[in-house]
């Protein structure tokens, strides 16, 4: 009984520390703070060191909630605070028991990297330096429950460098990451392949000269072979495609598109079309719209036609994502006025029927009616035994990047792609789509000058 009151009592005060640290830093301005975030925090990190407190996850949140109100008034503190909390951590690594206190941990991390990378961009070296000792300890130790939170940090890191270079310690964790055990662990998966696609975009060189591609190109089947996972599977074949040079890859393309027909052809699902088509675009930006026809149809004669007409325009309604969505308007209207074969035969019937696709792609709602029965009832992997869940950090999460930045408007660029046809062939293609796509791709070609009759 004595040791349930003293429970109780010890969360009470707890609870009114953390209310007492919000109130106060919803009260005052900002002007104000500077004097009185010593004190304050000075408190916090007293609790943290009293005993039977030293893990109160109260306490913790009171911390990250401070660090998040006060941004950059905070990182004067932080080179005497950072110590203080990366000391915790280690210590908690050793027998994590408080799963709160461990999330707040590592978002005040991820918080204090965010702030000061923010307006202090090399200050990336200085945050590597003094997690990647604890890091490395916590990943030799097969630490479960705090490797995912390790992988996110890693990458928040890794995205954050302003540079191409890549540091010594990166490059000898690389190998590592790429253990099939690691990924039979559901919740690294996510976060292991975010830090991996940092890897890719910010060192494709150095996994060649390691000869790693191999090795990457398997995470990638491991990953696209799973219902649960192959999204994640195609985002780091979109890393691996844009930031590879097109030579390394050359020798695996083929097997790459026959392992994901054969996927599509065992075990189709919407959220694999979707993830499949999204692929077709990127590769055709990189490669061009010639090569994605050619090593179609070098699988089997005329496939691309079964591309076309069972993929693309029966499901690109479908895709969802702004860069996703923009990636893919983009590679269609190269495909279609990049090359020329698809005003010939076998493909010139196709053309009508993607054109009026890809207007009604910019100009209806997204199709939504995505639900099928894997997608009510997803399958399981085969992970036997309690799996430690993921988190996602909140602070340590990163706007994803728009590979296509330089191009605004995506009508504009398939007016501009159009108006490069002879009136004569605009004509006769106006005349095959139905007459509301035609009246908006008229909109679009008066945009950059063209009027068609």
């Amino acid at each position: 009984m004595k040791l349930r009151l003293t429970s109780q009592l010890n969360r009470s005060i707890s609870m009114r520390i953390f209310s007492k640290s919000s109130n106060f830093m919803s009260r005052v301005k900002v002007n104000d703070i500077s004097p009185l975030t010593s004190d304050l925090l000075k408190g916090l990190f007293v609790c943290l060191n009293t005993p039977g407190s030293e893990e109160n996850e109260y306490v913790m949140k009171a911390i990250m909630r401070s660090f998040g109100i006060l941004q950059e008034v905070i990182v004067p503190f932080l080179a005497d605070l950072l110590p203080k909390l990366t000391e915790k951590l280690a210590v908690v690594s050793k027998n994590p028991s408080r799963p709160n206190f461990n999330h707040y941990l590592f978002e005040t991390f991820a918080l204090s990297i965010k702030i000061v990378c923010k307006t202090h961009k090399v200050a990336v070296s200085s945050f590597e330096e003094a997690l990647f000792p604890i890091f490395q300890e916590i990943l030799q130790q097969d630490v479960l429950e705090f490797l995912p939170y390790v992988f996110q940090i890693l990458a928040l890191l890794l995205e954050l460098r302003t540079t191409q270079d890549m540091p010594e310690a990166y490059l000898a964790l690389f190998p590592c990451l790429l253990s099939s055990v690691l990924f039979e662990r559901q919740a690294n998966i996510h976060p292991l392949n975010r830090l991996l696609r940092a890897f890719i975009s910010h060192g494709a060189h150095h996994i060649v000269a390691q000869d790693k591609t191999n090795g990457l190109l398997g995470v990638f089947q491991k990953l696209i072979a799973s219902k649960a996972n192959d999204h994640e599977g195609f985002l780091l074949l979109q890393s691996i495609i844009e930031h590879f040079a097109p030579n390394i890859l050359e020798p695996y393309m083929k097997q790459i598109f026959i392992l994901l027909f054969q996927r599509l052809s065992s075990s189709k699902t919407t959220k694999f079309v979707k993830g499949l088509i999204v692929f077709f675009a990127y590769y055709i930006i990189r490669y061009g719209s010639n090569n994605l026809v050619t090593i179609i149809d070098e699988i089997q004669p005329r496939m691309f036609g079964m591309v076309l007409e069972r993929v693309l325009i029966a499901d690109m309604q479908k895709i969802s994502g702004d860069i996703e969505r923009k990636v893919t308007a983009v590679a269609v209207s190269n495909l279609l006025i990049d090359y020329p074969t698809m005003l010939e035969r076998p493909y010139n019937t196709y053309y009508p029927r993607l054109l009026t696709t890809l207007v009604e792609f910019f100009e209806l709602p997204q199709d939504q009616t995505t639900l099928t029965e894997d997608n009510i009832f997803p399958e399981t992997e085969d992970t036997p035994g309690y799996q430690v869940g993921y988190s996602q950090l909140l602070c340590a999460k990163n706007p994803p990047k728009d590979p296509l930045e330089a191009i605004g408007d995506v009508r504009l660029h398939l007016a501009q792609g159009l108006a490069r046809l002879s009136p004569r062939q605009l004509l006769s293609i106006l005349d095959q789509i139905p007459e509301p796509n035609a009246n908006h791709l008229r909109g679009y070609l008066q945009t950059v000058g063209i009027t068609v009759a």
